[in-house]
């Protein structure tokens, strides 16, 4: 796979990774990313990311517009299922192409440069540095609330604090994939803890005679199809992250294997606590307290859990600090290989020579997440971004048609029956086309942020004759980098 390279000249990558390859010959290992994630780390990966803060924090999209627990429950189950089967998708796309990256690998494999390039350009842009900036700034915000039980918490300090977590978890990335992979590995089962916690203490209320709220589990429940319609997208977006280990694919011990039973394993497991998490919520909490709760784990611990109820805070500040430091790792190694691609600048794939870390993409993503924490308007990009995120992960799953029809030759270790992806397709189709109906303006802007890359992909990756001061000032830079970062090009 080749791309004529983004904002870069020949002779950008050639002079510092001369020396740094020449410099590193005593070490005996050569420059590339190493195999150290085994089948633990994959399932921690997966979990960490799907759960998040979502299901402590905000799972009220779904009872807000279903207005009923019985419906509710049902599209909790049902959004598992389909996630179930997104994620098999994977499964097939991660073995037959086993590369680094992704979503955007999958889409430069089945239908070239230009839908992955509209994919990398949203993603990186965008979708990734809000999303770090939305959960450090949850972070932040159940870190310093204690210090201000009787009046608003200074904006500035809940920024300051962000930045400085998205700071730290960045260098851990940088320093070495094993202490990260460690850390979340604590963080999952720390996850996994406080929601048993919340089940046994949401059963436990509900068996001691406590069953108002599920007396008549289906009254209230709406009966506009487009609100149901509305309440599966927020059910899949809480579910989002399931194919997130596929971005790190290379870095797999026999991802043959580990991959797909990494999947196997998360899936289900996330599906049954997710459901029973949420039973749990509306044994205690009515589905108005529900909607009204800025975080929902606090104020069940609060009506449950009694002189034990601070825990809850706590558990939500570790699980989202976990899940944003494996967001901040997946999501870097989608910027690595955009760049070995072409796509963007060649010295975002350079390597740390000694860590063996994607260190220039770690930094670049880490610079414009801070940038993300000086707007007001992150939640709106956020919003308007995922919209166009489920369209190409609909593309992603397309292509296992596509690379089906046109390269039947090639080597599926593992190969989905067609009915699973044609499934996925149509049920996400549909609901897109609801979200174009019910959320017209998101749905707009998400499109104007996307086409915004045509323009950039242009005079980046098509337009190659550059002026010659441009490319200069390039090697420069890429120079300047591989020195400040003691990185080079991945051997």
């Amino acid at each position: 796979m080749s791309a004529t390279p983004m904002l870069n000249s020949p002779t950008s990558v050639t002079t510092m990774d001369d020396v740094f390859t020449i410099s590193d010959k005593d070490t005996h290992e050569k420059v590339r990313m190493k195999k150290q994630l085994g089948l633990l780390e994959g399932v921690a990966i997966i979990i960490g990311i799907i759960f998040g803060s979502g299901i402590f924090v905000s799972p009220t999209g779904v009872i807000q517009e279903v207005g009923s627990p019985g419906l509710s429950i049902i599209v909790w189950m049902l959004c598992g299922l389909l996630s179930m089967i997104g994620a098999l998708c994977y499964a097939e796309l991660g073995t037959s192409i086993p590369k680094s990256g992704g979503d955007y690998a999958y889409i430069f494999e089945a239908f070239g440069p230009l839908p992955a390039f509209l994919y990398l350009w949203d993603a990186m842009l965008i979708f990734v540095p809000t999303t770090n900036a939305i959960m450090g700034l949850t972070f932040a915000s159940y870190v310093i609330q204690p210090f201000f039980p009787t009046c608003k918490v200074p904006d500035s300090s809940v920024r300051l604090l962000a930045a400085a977590t998205i700071c730290f978890l960045t260098f851990i990335n940088c320093y070495d994939v094993k202490l990260t992979t460690r850390l979340q590995n604590i963080f999952m089962f720390t996850k996994i803890t406080a929601l048993v916690v919340i089940i046994i203490a949401g059963f436990a209320y509900l068996f001691m005679g406590n069953a108002e709220n599920l007396s008549d589990p289906f009254y209230g429940t709406t009966r506009d199809a487009g609100k149901i319609a509305v309440s599966f997208c927020s059910g899949i977006f809480s579910y989002s992250g399931w194919n997130y280990l596929n971005f790190m694919t290379e870095e797999l011990k026999d991802p043959y294997v580990n991959l797909p039973r990494a999947i196997y394993i998360s899936l289900p497991l996330v599906t049954l606590i997710y459901v029973f998490a949420n039973v749990a919520y509306l044994a205690v909490l009515t589905p108005t307290a529900m909607i009204s709760s800025n975080a929902i784990a606090v104020t069940f611990g609060d009506s449950v859990l009694g002189v034990m109820s601070w825990i809850m805070p706590v558990m939500v500040a570790l699980s989202i600090f976990g899940g944003l430091s494996v967001h901040i790792m997946t999501s870097s190694r989608m910027c690595f290989v955009g760049a070995r691609y072409g796509h963007f600048p060649a010295m975002l794939s350079h390597i740390h020579i000694k860590r063996f870390t994607p260190t220039p993409s770690l930094v670049f993503l880490n610079a414009l997440s801070l940038v993300m924490l000086s707007t007001s308007d992150v939640y709106l990009l956020i919003t308007y971004s995922s919209i166009v995120e489920t369209v190409f992960i609909m593309l992603s799953v397309a292509g296992i048609l596509w690379l089906r029809w046109k390269r039947p030759e090639m080597v599926r270790p593992i190969k989905v029956s067609l009915w699973v992806p044609v499934a996925f397709l149509v049920v996400c189709l549909f609901l897109v086309i609801v979200l174009c109906y019910e959320r017209p303006l998101e749905v707009l802007m998400g499109l104007v942020i996307t086409v915004t890359g045509f323009p950039a992909f242009y005079f980046g990756v098509v337009w190659k004759k550059k002026p010659v001061w441009f490319q200069n000032f390039i090697c420069k830079v890429t120079c300047n980098v591989q020195k400040l970062f003691l990185s080079a090009r991945e051997e």
